[in-house]
């Protein structure tokens, strides 16, 4: 599907700009346009990624929308009822198009599930397949209750993240302001009192590297710049990633943690689909695809390849070497019981929890690693100073 941004006016004469459609081309485009009662005066192909929609829903927004359908959909509401309302009820026009579109779709007979779908993106493959099941099981407002929980969780988790985060960014960002003010600016004011002896050593480096920024301080801004695009460009190569994934889960003190937040996450996304009536091998794949991690990717494909052909997941899983035995224990325990969507959603309670406490930690460890960082370039520079004032101050005195 691409996305169109179009201006058109209806019937009564009134202008719509800027507003979006979604279409297979510019034919279908035009069709749906007539559909509407539109008159389409100018109108354009979106350059998103890859085709996708030009908005995605954050987590946030995808609670409240799920609450409200779940809501409405309890209260005895038709689906295509309450998705006019939630479209109505839209603030921003990103999603209020989307919503509408989606309307219009369901409107027409198209599936829920796929009126998702052909948002390009706009919607994650988790709450896709939860849709679908939700369709097939006839329990659509229990499936939105679901998907309000989780997507509320996962908000949650994502603002401690962002949180934690706030104070080792803001000493990083302090520590680079610092070492350039002094560079830049009180640095050249000693520079007269050098004599040519003192201008060796670390103080001869830092005089150079204060000259080099305050004239060539452009070279600095492209180096940044390049190697911000490099990593990210890199990123993006399979292999890459793959590495940089593998170095995060395995990396001393810093794993452990994060293999925490991981499980967490893991643990309730395959409980909320196994529940759903979802097939276990399918429920496995969007699991590990959700933690967006191409090591743990990797892993799952072997795991789904051999629960396929009837070995227990507890055991595949404790294979891969990827999350604690704890946890295997308990998948365990939940497939010999039968009850593995209760006891996964209770093990993903408890792991959101230690989440809690492995973000603080992980924080904990970043902040005095900071705090060095920073002393040390301070350091260096009243290093590299001080005794060279002190002889010009001596050779003064003489």
């Amino acid at each position: 599907m691409k996305t169109y941004i179009y201006t058109a006016t209806d019937a009564q004469g009134k202008t719509v700009r800027n507003a979006k459609l979604q279409a297979e081309d510019a034919n279908d485009f035009l069709r749906k346009i007539s559909e509407k009662g539109l008159y389409c005066s100018n109108y354009r192909e979106a350059k998103g990624k890859n085709g996708n929609s030009i908005y995605k829903f954050k987590t946030a927004e995808l609670s409240v929308n799920c609450r409200q359908l779940s809501a409405m959909l309890n209260a005895g509401l038709t689906l295509v009822r309450s998705l006019d309302i939630l479209a109505k009820e839209q603030i921003k026009d990103g999603p209020k198009q989307i919503f509408r579109e989606v309307y219009e779709e369901v409107q027409k007979g198209t599936s829920f599930s796929d009126s998702l779908k052909m948002q390009g993106g706009a919607f994650p493959t988790f709450m896709i397949s939860m849709v679908q099941a939700g369709e097939a099981s006839g329990q659509m407002d229990i499936i939105m209750k679901r998907l309000e929980e989780n997507y509320l969780k996962e908000s949650k988790l994502n603002n401690k993240i962002r949180g934690a985060m706030t104070y080792p960014i803001i000493l990083a960002v302090l520590s680079i302001i610092i070492v350039v003010a002094l560079m830049s600016f009180i640095l050249p004011t000693f520079k007269d009192l050098m004599t040519e002896e003192d201008m060796r050593g670390l103080t001869g480096f830092l005089f150079a590297f204060s000259d080099s920024l305050r004239y060539y301080w452009y070279v600095y801004v492209i180096g940044v710049v390049v190697l911000i695009f490099g990593i990210q460009y890199a990123l993006k190569v399979p292999s890459v990633r793959f590495k940089f994934d593998k170095i995060i889960c395995k990396m001393p003190k810093v794993g452990p943690l994060v293999m925490k937040v991981y499980t967490g996450r893991f643990s309730r996304t395959l409980a909320n689909l196994y529940s759903a009536g979802i097939p276990m091998v399918e429920s496995l794949e969007r699991s590990a695809a959700i933690l967006n991690n191409m090591f743990i990717e990797d892993a799952f494909i072997k795991v789904v390849d051999e629960v396929k052909q009837g070995e227990q997941l507890s055991a595949s899983i404790q294979r891969t070497g990827i999350f604690e035995s704890m946890f295997c224990s308990i998948v365990y325990v939940g497939e010999e019981s039968g009850a593995l969507d209760s006891i996964l959603a209770k093990t993903a309670d408890f792991y959101e929890d230690e989440s809690d406490s492995a973000i603080q930690r992980l924080v904990s460890l970043i902040e005095p690693v900071m705090i060095i960082i920073m002393g040390a370039a301070i350091g260096t520079v009243i290093g590299g100073i001080l005794p060279a004032i002190y002889n010009s101050m001596a050779n003064l005195a003489a």
